[in-house]
């Protein structure tokens, strides 16, 4: 799994009840319709941190087959002084319902001349997990694949959505959790690690924020390996602050620089 389906609406078969998405079903005490996050993106070139572009996370409110559902949408692209380097052009889709039941993903990306989409359409028959995937290379080949599991299976943007109203006041530093995680192409399990509290300033803004921090990591070979750590706001929101991303070219940060439509008072602002 690339660090880059960090830098998030077909159709599918409704004949499920609430009752059927029961194994997935959780309670969204975090977010709701209308929250916007903007960030500012930066790049390691040649061990020198350079402004690289920017990435922008809405969250909906959507109808997916006659039930009220959230659409999260994110968008993350590199700067026109980047481009000549390398372009890099995501954009990420998700659907779920309003218990955060995983129904649809979506990922478009350009990414060094790379073209690709993943698509994942979860349904969920007999109380277990049914996915059909489908990758599209850049030559235009589409494969498709189906999965089964009695487990919930996520992917990256509705275990991000997800996270954020999990249970983490009582986590303790070096606790992991493990999900399964579908990408589109494959289904692989993917490791969170809880790092511990810290304040973090921003770099585009200057504003500091009391944080939780999280690790996405695999284990390629047996070894660790970082994906994502990333920062989020030690209050109700528990929205993401910062990112650091480990990709294939390098190193990328994101710092958040504007929000909206937060559904609670963003009180891990530490007043200097």
């Amino acid at each position: 799994m690339k660090a880059t389906r960090f830098i998030v609406l077909l159709f599918i078969a409704l004949s499920l009840s609430m009752k059927s998405w029961a194994q997935c079903a959780a309670e969204n005490t975090a977010f709701s319709s209308g929250e916007e996050l903007t960030y500012d993106l930066f790049f390691n070139w040649k061990f020198v941190w350079v402004s690289a572009g920017s990435a922008t996370m809405n969250t909906s409110q959507t109808k997916w087959e006659g039930k009220s559902a959230f659409k999260t949408h994110l968008i993350t692209r590199t700067s026109t002084r980047l481009d000549r380097f390398f372009l890099m052009r995501d954009t990420m889709q998700s659907i779920i319902t309003e218990d955060m039941t995983p129904m649809y993903y979506k990922k478009g990306a350009n990414e060094g001349g790379r073209y690709y989409v993943d698509e994942v359409w979860y349904s969920y028959p007999n109380g277990k997990t049914h996915l059909r995937q489908r990758y599209q290379n850049r030559d235009g080949v589409v494969t498709e694949k189906t999965y089964d599991s009695p487990k919930c299976i996520y992917d990256m943007m509705s275990l991000l959505q997800r996270a954020r109203s999990f249970k983490i006041d009582n986590m303790r530093k070096g606790e992991k959790l493990r999900f399964p995680m579908a990408d589109g192409h494959k289904v692989e399990d993917i490791t969170l690690i809880c790092r511990g509290r810290e304040n973090f300033k921003m770099k585009s803004t200057g504003i500091t924020y009391r944080c939780l921090v999280f690790s996405f990591v695999e284990y390629p070979e047996g070894k660790e390996k970082e994906v994502i750590t990333f920062y989020v706001s030690d209050d109700e929101n528990h929205i993401p602050v910062r990112l650091d991303m480990f990709l294939r070219f390098g190193v990328a940060k994101a710092y958040l620089r504007k929000s909206s439509g937060l559904r609670h008072e963003c009180t891990s602002i530490v007043k200097e």
